[in-house]
Formats: C-alpha cells, structure tokens, sequence
C-alpha cells in the first residue's frame, strides 16, 4: 500500500519586517553587486537564504510584491520574472532574506555571471560575516534564481550548507534541453516579445569574421523568413534580444558537446552539499525546466538530494506557493537549523499524478517498479496492447498519411491519431517515454510532433450501426508531448535507453532525409505522471507543427511557446505494419505504489 506523509507547516515565529534597501557587496575583483536584505523584527542572528539572478530587483521587491496578489498562471497578469519568493513568509519563519542583482543587470556592476563566477562565493561568505546572519546560509528562487543556486554550490562557499533549487535548467548545457529533438523554441522571443521594435539603438554591428557566413547563411533560411519577429534578430545581427544565445541559436542550431559537456561536468562533479531540486509539468511545454530538473537528479550522487515533480498548473508569480515554501521550510529547518522536520525519512523523490490528483513517493526516477510497456499504432486510429503479428494476416502495409502546408497558407494542424478502447481499468503512468515509428516524406526533412492525451469516456463499442461507425468527440486532457526533426534522428547508441533515446543534435550528426525512403525515428517525449481513469482511452497523435496562438506570433501565454516548422508543404507517411512495429512505450506504475 502507499504511505501517506504529513504536509510540513513552518511555525510562524515573527510578525514584523526590516529592511534594507540597494546595499551595495564589493566583490575581489571591485565590481559592486547591488542587494536588498530583508530581516525578521527581532534581534540576533539568523539563517539566511539569497536569491540572486539576473531579473529586475526592483519587481522582486517587497514593497512591490505586497502591492500584488499572487497571479495564478491562468490570469493575464501572470509575469515569469518574479520568482525569487515570498519574503513575507521566509522572514516571519526565521531567515534573512537577501535578493541581489547579478552583475551586468540592474544596479549591479557590469560584466556578466556566466564569467564571474566568485560573485556567488564572495557574495554567501560576505553574508556570512554579517551580525545579522548566524553562518547557516541556504538559496531561494525559480528557473534563473535556481540555476544560479547550482552554479552557487559548484563555488563551493563554505558557509553555503544546502540549496533548493527549483525550475533549473543547462545540465546538459544550453541547446540540447531548450530545443527538444533539434526543434527550435521560441520560448527567447515570448520573454520579451517586443524583440521586433528596432528602438534607438544604433545600427547593428559588424559581425566577427568567422559568425558572418554563419548570418548570411541564417538569413536566407526559408524557415526563419517565415517568422517575421524571430527574422528580426537576425537583422539587428544579435543587438536586441533578452539572452544571446537565442541570436547565437538561430546562427549554429546544433549542440556542440565538445564546448558544454566539460563546462556541465566540472558544474555536476564540483557540487558537494545537499540539494532538492525539482520542476512541475507546466514546463513540458517549454521544456528545460522540466528536463533540467530530472538532469540534475539524474547526474548528482554521493550527496543528500531530493527529486519534486509537480502538477500542470504553473507556480503564482509572485512566487508564493504555500505547499512548496513550507516544503522548502521543511528542507531549511532540518540542514540550516538542526530541526528534525522528518524530511530526510521520506522516500527521495515525489512526484503529482494528474488524473488522482495526489503526491506518490519513490526510492529513484525512473520510478523502480515501472513496467515499460509498448502500445503499437494500427490503422483505423487504433492504438493496441498485443504488437501485430508478422506471421498473420495482421495489420496493414499501406501507410497513414497527412499532407502538411505551411502555416503561412493555413491554420490548420494536419495530424495522425491512435487510440485504446476504453479501459478496463485505471492506468498510472510516471515517467520518461519515448516513440519509435517508422515513417517517410517527400521532401529532405520535417518536424515529428508526437503528443499523449487522455480522452475521456465515450461509446465503448464501435459498430457498423448508424450513429455508432465513428468516435464522437470526447473530452480531452493534453498531457505531454515529444519532437524530433528528421534531419537530427541520429541516435548515440552509448547514452539511448529504450524510454529515453539521445539524438547527437551536432551538425556533423544531421542527415537530410531521402524523399520517400523509409526512416526509423526514436522520439523522446517528455515524462508525465497520469492516471488514466478507467472508461477512459490513451491516445498518441502525430504531427509536423504547432502555431502560434496569437496576432504577428505572439503567444498568449508566455511559458507555452510554439516552434520553428517547416515553410514547404510536406506528405508524412507512417508505417505501423508487421515489420514496422510503431509505438509508444510508457512508464506504467503499479496502482499500490
């Protein structure tokens, strides 16, 4: 049977707040990084927790934050940025709260954080020579504040004792989680989606002798032209956009291993104290959070971890989240004050089952008592247990088919569709999953969409009787999806496991495809845990493009991107016969678990 665990709740211990504001750090090399230090309204010292990124200080502020109620995900006030915390509830719970800007942002100094790397030791021990802080020092803050707790720990700062890093990203460095399967993100481009105002600065500058074939070839790309906004930083040759690396993407769309690998590896291995890192499913739309997070998990050892994986629904911003903050207190007052809170006796990964709506808890991730199993495609949008028998008059040879214009010529996704008969019985799936199909265009390459939904109760027979020949439309939950471009199907056969295939992404790796020969592709689609509830039916679709949702391709929510497609109209044909086994394997767990 599963074990239930109580919810932590952080006593609260002080009522009021003081502040000091715009505190200026010198760091060794004499660049001032600019804080904001938030107390309890009490005399002593106290464990202190730093946010430090490179967002605006000046949103993250207290006095701002407490001007606005937290914004669920779902309204239209809903900004990313403010992500440091609630220091509200930190400090009413006995901590310090320091949020600092990095350099080369704000009112700090100029240089970058990428480079200097002491401003995270200096900036921790500087902390803790304070005469208000007692020496125990932990970190706070989502996405750009919980990368930084990692390149934090890496500096190894001695008065640095545990960090919680939430929404992390570039474990494996910067290409390969941003743009799943060689897919490009837009994700850059929606963080500050004014990139297409020129403003007053300047013309673009020339570019390094070796970067500017790389532009003139980037320029004559069909597929970028077709987006007229992400066009635009290539014009402005790099001035205007929030990280250079988005323009430098654009440039050289590959991973380059040989450059990120070493930097990741010195990160991973330098990182000795204990760490809770986690993500939530809202990132499976824009990737690197949520791959970011079980990267992390995966590469860490010999040291305390823990491992939370969310649900759907996006954290407030502000970020406030009751359930995670008194998590966070529950993992502070056991490293940072010596309070036996429980939380190392619980099971080290935990992880929202949508569907049930509830926390399971396991020993690793992938959880150990999954049982991978294949569901294969058939015609007739079936999606069956039992793999077609070669043996047997079984199956189809003759290929589905989709036809895919540009989404300059139309708004309408083409797409492919397979599903179960209903369930006999509930299904829980938890997990990394992967699609494997065999498939082929007429043209030298595509995008592979590859999406997982749980379709709600319907008919369960399929007759020849009027009214019963065809599936009505039934609710629909999107769970998660995979990609792949064609061009980038190689795999390393080293690092692939069967649920989790690893495409090279190097330019030296890519391969056009043949028009009309027929390709074997291994889709990586992100993890997801799910309850399918019985009645229900499991449903893959397959497709070439997402859209915008939006006028002049804006998104109408910041965090789910579309991508970079394909501007030529394309035939997909996809085999599912004795020969060409297509399937989707899912991580299912045992309902007692």
């Amino acid at each position: 049977m599963r074990k239930e665990f109580k919810p932590y709740k952080a006593p609260v211990l002080y009522h009021g707040m003081r502040r000091m504001k715009d505190v200026y750090v010198k760091m060794r090399d004499g660049v001032e990084l600019c804080v904001d230090i938030n107390l309890p309204d009490a005399d002593g010292a106290f464990p202190a927790l730093l946010s430090i990124g490179q967002h605006n200080k000046d949103l993250l502020d207290a006095d701002y934050t407490a001007t606005m109620p937290a914004q669920p995900s779902w309204s239209h006030f809903w900004f990313g940025n403010i992500e440091c915390g609630d220091t509200k509830f930190i400090t009413s719970r006995g901590y310090v709260h320091v949020i600092a800007q990095a350099r080369g942002t704000g009112k700090s100094g100029e240089g970058t954080a990428i480079t200097a790397r002491w401003d995270h030791y200096d900036l921790i021990e500087w902390m803790a020579e304070q005469d208000w802080c007692d020496g125990n020092i932990g970190m706070v803050g989502l996405s750009n504040f919980g990368v930084h707790q990692l390149f934090a720990a890496a500096a190894q700062p001695p008065h640095l004792k545990a960090i919680f890093p939430q929404d992390p990203g570039w474990c494996y460095g910067f290409f390969r989680e941003m743009n799943l399967g060689g897919v490009l993100n837009t994700l850059f481009y929606h963080l500050d989606h004014m990139g297409v105002d020129h403003m007053s600065i300047g013309a673009p500058p020339e570019l390094p002798e070796e970067i500017q074939p790389l532009w003139e070839q980037a320029m004559k790309n069909p597929d970028y032209q077709m987006y007229k906004n992400y066009y635009n930083w290539l014009t402005l040759k790099g001035q205007k956009n929030p990280f250079g690396m988005a323009f430098q993407t654009l440039l050289y769309p590959y991973d380059q291993p040989e450059l990120f690998e070493p930097m990741c590896r010195e990160k991973i291995d330098q990182i000795k104290i204990p760490v809770y890192t986690g993500s939530g499913q809202y990132a499976i739309d824009y990737h690197f959070h949520w791959q970011g997070a079980q990267n992390w998990w995966h590469e860490l050892h010999d040291i305390p971890k823990k491992l939370s994986l969310g649900g759907p629904a996006h954290q407030e911003r502000p970020f406030h989240q009751l359930e995670l903050h008194n998590e966070m207190m529950k993992w502070y007052d056991y490293w940072l004050k010596g309070i036996d809170t429980g939380i190392m006796e619980e099971p080290p990964v935990r992880y929202w089952v949508t569907g049930e709506n509830k926390w399971r808890y396991a020993e690793n991730w992938p959880v150990p008592e999954t049982e991978w199993t294949p569901l294969y495609l058939e015609c007739w949008e079936r999606l069956r247990w039992d793999p077609i028998d070669p043996d047997a008059f079984d199956g189809a040879n003759i290929p589905d088919t989709f036809v895919q214009m540009p989404p300059t010529l139309t708004n309408q996704i083409q797409k492919l569709r397979y599903m179960t008969d209903p369930l006999a019985e509930d299904v829980t799936i938890a997990g990394p999953i992967s699609a494997t199909f065999w498939a082929s265009i007429d043209d030298v390459d595509t995008n592979w969409f590859v999406v997982l939904k749980d379709l709600g109760p319907g008919g369960s027979e399929r007759t020849g009787r009027e009214g019963e020949q065809e599936i009505p439309d039934l609710p629909e939950q999107y769970l998660t999806k995979g990609m792949l471009k064609a061009s980038m199907r190689e795999l390393d056969e080293e690092l692939s496991v069967p649920y989790k295939p690893w495409h090279k992404l190097t330019k030296e790796a890519q391969r056009m495809v043949v028009p009309g020969e027929v390709n074997e592709y291994n889709v990586e689609v992100m993890s997801v845990c799910h309850t399918f509830k019985a009645g229900h039916r499991i449903c893959v679709e397959i497709s070439c493009l997402d859209l915008p949702d939006g006028a002049n391709c804006v998104g109408k929510t910041e965090y789910i991107p579309y991508h970079i497609c394909r501007n030529a109209t394309v035939r997909h044909d996809i085999y599912r016969d004795g020969t060409h086994p297509s399937h989707i394997l899912l991580p299912i767990i045992p309902n007692d678990k």
